[in-house]
């Protein structure tokens, strides 16, 4: 079995302490050779500063292709091409367009006064703008905003439409979810690369609070097999051998690209692509 292609996502560090631990999993997985790795906008565009300080130097210092996350929330449409023309600037080409999540406790997304209504609008503005390779998100279970089961494949069909390039998928923990997925898209006409998320289980009581709250299904059999082996302290074992029989299952599948959600803890990611067959390849040139 060939290796795959990897894309990695990060975000942005808070305070000093986070700073050297982003630098510590630059350097942990970058010489795996990422196809490109992402930096995230916290929800309501909450680190959006810091977001393209991330980025700046990811892209500056580190030699990998980064791709930038850009969302609707809080911003006009003026504001937000502004920090696109940024990048373009400083020669990042690659962006990740998405509506954003809502600030927490303000009851759904609510379009920012003059900025734009949704992900497509924002698509098609980028498109028009420059010469960028952008992505966007899809779900292969139902967002939680989604009217129907339907509405994800009829909204990733018109990012599409509005000029994205590839797609990469919420997190899920079963291979048939995304398979059954990527028929759908198939069955509607999409014809443009569908990358699945892997998340990484560092957690198994914070992985499925998240998956709650993003609407990912929880096998029961999955999460009483995290509980028994985290009283048996083997998780880490547990989540290595998950994670490559997730990936192993999809890339007999045909697919060829893995976008793993690392929470800038690298060393989880790292052993699963080692079980993969994607060993490094280079050194990370040092950051003055």
């Amino acid at each position: 079995m060939a290796t795959p292609n990897i894309s990695f996502e990060f975000f942005p560090p808070k305070n000093l302490e986070a700073s050297f631990r982003l630098w510590d999993t630059v350097h942990t997985l970058a010489p795996l050779q990422p196809r490109f790795v992402s930096v995230t906008y916290g929800a309501g565009g909450t680190t959006r500063e810091l977001t393209r300080e991330a980025v700046s130097a990811l892209h500056g210092s580190a030699g990998l292709k980064v791709a930038a996350h850009l969302t609707c929330v809080n911003a006009t449409r003026e504001e937000t091409m502004a920090i696109a023309d940024e990048f373009h600037a400083a020669g990042v080409r690659e962006l990740v367009a998405l509506r954003g999540d809502p600030p927490k406790g303000s009851g759904g997304f609510q379009p920012h006064p003059g900025g734009f209504n949704d992900s497509c609008e924002l698509i098609a503005a980028l498109k028009e703008r420059g010469d960028f390779t952008i992505r966007v998100g899809a779900y292969p279970e139902r967002h939680p905003d989604a009217a129907d089961d339907n509405a994800d494949v009829e909204w990733l069909k018109r990012k599409f439409d509005a000029g994205a390039d590839e797609a990469i998928t919420q997190f899920f923990f079963s291979a048939d979810t995304f398979l059954r997925f990527r028929d759908r898209c198939a069955a509607a006409g999409i014809d443009k690369p569908i990358i699945p998320g892997i998340f990484p289980i560092e957690n198994w009581a914070g992985a499925r609070r998240f998956a709650e709250s993003c609407g990912t299904s929880v096998p029961e059999k999955l999460n009483t097999t995290f509980e028994t082996a985290e009283r048996d302290g083997r998780t880490e074992l547990l989540a290595i051998a998950f994670a490559t029989d997730l990936c192993s299952k999809l890339m007999d599948e045909g697919v060829q690209d893995l976008h793993f959600y690392t929470l800038n803890r690298p060393e989880l990611t790292r052993d699963i692509c080692h079980a993969l067959g994607v060993t490094p390849k280079v050194e990370l040139r040092d950051v003055a």
